[in-house]
């Protein structure tokens, strides 16, 4: 059943396997694992972060398509909720129309964007997908009369999402809308990851790993390489746009430096090298890593300065504002020691 579940796509190494039945416990029980606000929202966004990985994986490692659109993608998902949600209240009818609608806008986008530029070499198509990322965020920059501009939208969303709405308690935690909440974005994104990985393991996605090894040879075959790399690139845009959804559910706040922001998307690739280019749990792996370096490498340093106060020039080094640059420096050692990614190692050392 599992191996069904996994669409046959088993972690093939013992190490592996641990380490993600171990985060997918924590993350099934991290209300009641680690109470409170910060470790929620932390969990949050690790299975957030996941789904967009993944998405974004499906493109980079699996087709060999560089794309810097997929904050763009994300980003259409998260405003569609939030403008459903202003315009149609704060209904279950206003998530779903905005959700649909982000992934259906993020698709077509992603289809003519790939009609018009996968025909031309890789580096031209990515400069491509650059520019567009950066025109959309400047119009949702400008047009502050529908998305607010720089300062972004507040909404709401139905009142059983929210900490207003309490049910009692279990095990001493507390049951609110907001513990509802997360387990929404759970299995909503264990649903997406398991989309993901079926593809990949359908004929679809191995005719996409050959063209990624010989588009050529592909394509001498008789397979037709741009429709394939277009719809890898439209599926790849409507989960992102989802991602990007369920990311809007859980802040109910949406602005360009929270989904459209270039850097988001230098973290995905970071995620992605990490965890393993062309393995979905690379994914689950590298940005569980990274958002967890994101939200608490600071308090370990801060915690590291302390403990050697008395050690010359080492308090400084660990300084808890350095964290960025030891954090580039993990990154490093990961690809040095890591050049296939986590997975790729654990699954090579089996």
């Amino acid at each position: 059943m599992i191996s069904t579940l996994l669409s046959r796509d088993l972690p093939r190494s013992t190490i592996l396997t641990l380490l993600l039945v171990t985060i997918l416990v924590c993350l099934a029980a991290a209300p009641f694992l680690f109470p409170g606000v910060r470790s929620l929202e932390t969990a949050a966004r690790i299975c957030i972060f996941i789904v967009l990985v993944a998405s974004y994986d499906l493109l980079l490692g699996y087709g060999g398509i560089v794309s810097f659109a997929h904050t763009m993608f994300f980003g259409l998902g998260a405003y569609g909720v939030a403008l459903a949600s202003t315009h149609l209240g704060r209904g279950y009818d206003a998530l779903l129309i905005g959700a649909l609608l982000g992934a259906l806008g993020a698709a077509l986008l992603a289809l003519l964007i790939g009609l018009f530029s996968l025909r031309v070499r890789a580096i031209f198509f990515a400069m491509i997908t650059l520019a567009v990322a950066s025109a959309v965020a400047v119009l949702v920059s400008q047009f502050s009369g529908i998305t607010g501009g720089e300062d972004g939208l507040n909404y709401s969303i139905p009142r059983e999402l929210t900490p207003a709405f309490r049910l009692g308690e279990v095990f001493g935690v507390k049951i609110n809308g907001k513990l509802l909440n997360y387990y929404l974005i759970f299995f909503a994104s264990l649903a997406l990851f398991l989309i993901l990985l079926r593809v990949v393991n359908s004929p679809f996605g191995r005719v996409l790993q050959a063209i990624r090894e010989n588009d050529f040879r592909a394509e001498a075959i008789g397979y037709k390489v741009v429709w394939y790399r277009t719809a890898a690139t439209c599926l790849s845009a409507a989960i992102a746009a989802l991602a990007g959804s369920l990311f809007a559910i859980w802040l109910r706040y949406v602005g360009p430096d929270t989904t459209l922001s270039f850097t988001i998307m230098l973290d995905i690739l970071l995620m992605v090298v990490i965890g393993g280019m062309g393995t979905m749990y690379g994914a689950v792996i590298g940005a569980t890593i990274f958002v967890l370096a994101q939200n608490y490498l600071q308090n370990l340093m801060g915690a590291a300065s302390d403990a050697t106060a008395m050690i010359p020039v080492l308090p400084q080094l660990l300084d808890p504002d350095r964290w960025l640059l030891w954090l580039g420096v993990l990154f490093i050692l990961s690809v040095y020691f890591f050049p296939s990614g986590i997975v790729g190692r654990l699954r090579a050392g089996r």
